[in-house]
């Protein structure tokens, strides 16, 4: 029986994506940089600094990758503070209740850097459903490396046989997998050039999904 679900963040409970693409491009430009749509995609379920290391690497950036980091931070957090449009996607917010008013453990492991997550947690008075948050900044390796998701369950206390993952991406689906957890791709008209062939079931509305249909998942 399933006892806790591990939910990624972006793109699972809220689309920050434009707004960290907006920052992400803007920062490129600055850089002098030309990052294509196909580079761009290939960072989904990346920590900033991972994705950062790769760009430094890549265009032999100047500026260490803590200072990348911190700029494109900021430009993140100047757009999201002046965002009025923003909204958890559709859906997600009465699973959330349904599985926590269960019984359910929920655990947050996303990429995003901890002052990100409680950011969107305090715009959306999410803490209160879930018992650990993860981030993706607090390991050497992105996504798809497994460690996020191990981190997840060790902290909550499950077998990973007990728990599924909520991904959107092709990284954190095969992140999923690595660690041995049974994963659920959401494959919503957010998606971009994401895979989701090896996820062992696929979604296109969280209505789909309920306690009843997650408790006896195996």
């Amino acid at each position: 029986m399933i006892q806790t679900v591990i939910f990624d963040m972006d793109g699972v409970i809220v689309d920050t994506e434009p707004v960290h693409k907006y920052a992400y491009h803007v920062h490129f430009k600055q850089l002098g940089i030309d990052v294509t749509p196909e580079l761009y995609a290939s960072f989904t379920g990346n920590s900033t600094k991972n994705i950062f290391e790769r760009l430094k690497a890549q265009f032999n950036l100047a500026d260490d990758v803590m200072t990348l980091v911190e700029t494109k931070r900021n430009l993140f957090n100047d757009a999201f503070d002046s965002k009025e449009d923003l909204y958890l996607l559709d859906g997600v917010e009465d699973l959330i209740k349904d599985l926590q008013s269960n019984g359910m453990q929920l655990v947050l492991a996303s990429s995003s850097a901890t002052v990100t997550i409680n950011r969107i947690f305090n715009r959306f008075g999410l803490h209160k459903y879930f018992t650990h948050i993860v981030s993706g900044e607090d390991f050497p390796k992105s996504k798809p490396h497994p460690a996020i998701f191990l981190k997840a369950a060790e902290l909550a206390q499950t077998p990973v046989e007990n728990c599924i993952v909520i991904e959107d991406s092709t990284n954190g689906i095969l992140a999923a997998k690595a660690a041995g957890i049974y994963c659920i791709g959401y494959d919503s008209f957010h998606s971009k050039m994401q895979d989701y062939s090896k996820a062992d079931m696929v979604i296109n509305n969280f209505q789909e999904l309920s306690f009843e249909r997650i408790k006896n998942i195996n």
